[in-house]
C-alpha cells in the first residue's frame, strides 16, 4: 500500500481508524459502553490483525448518538433501536430524494404526466 492510498483512507467514513480507547475518549464514553453497543449489535467494530477492536468515523457518530440518548435516561437497548430507526429513516429519505431528482420532468411519481393518478384524465 502506498502512502497516497493510506492518506486517501482518512476521508473514508467507513475506514476503521480508531482503537477502542481512542474511540471511547472521542465520544466521551467508556470502553464498556462501546462493548455494550457491540453486544446490542448497533455497531460491529472491525478487528486488527492482533484482534483489537477498531472503529470508523461512521460508527463513532452512531455510538455518540446512542450515548446522547442513554445520557438522557433511555435504556441502552431502546437507544440502540432508536438509532437504528433514525439511520434507516435518513437512508430512506436520501433514496427518496435521489429518486425525485432522477424522475423525468412532468412525472408525478406514478408514471402520469398530468399529475392525476386515477387515470381518468379529469
Amino acid at each position: 500500500m502506498t502512502a497516497e492510498d493510506s492518506f486517501g483512507r482518512l476521508d473514508d467514513d467507513d475506514y476503521p481508524a480508531y482503537t477502542m480507547g481512542r474511540a471511547a475518549e472521542m465520544i466521551g464514553a467508556t470502553q464498556g459502553f462501546l462493548r455494550a453497543l457491540g453486544e446490542a449489535r448497533l455497531i460491529t467494530p472491525l478487528r486488527s490483525e492482533g484482534g483489537h477492536r477498531r472503529y470508523s468515523r461512521y460508527q463513532l457518530r452512531i455510538a455518540a448518538r446512542a450515548r446522547e440518548l442513554v445520557d438522557r435516561g433511555t435504556p441502552i437497548e431502546a437507544a440502540c433501536r432508536i438509532v437504528i430507526l433514525e439511520d434507516q429513516l435518513e437512508e430512506a429519505l436520501r433514496i427518496n430524494e435521489q429518486l425525485r431528482k432522477d424522475r423525468p420532468p412532468g412525472q408525478d411519481g406514478n408514471g402520469n404526466s398530468d399529475g392525476n393518478s386515477d387515470g381518468d384524465g379529469v
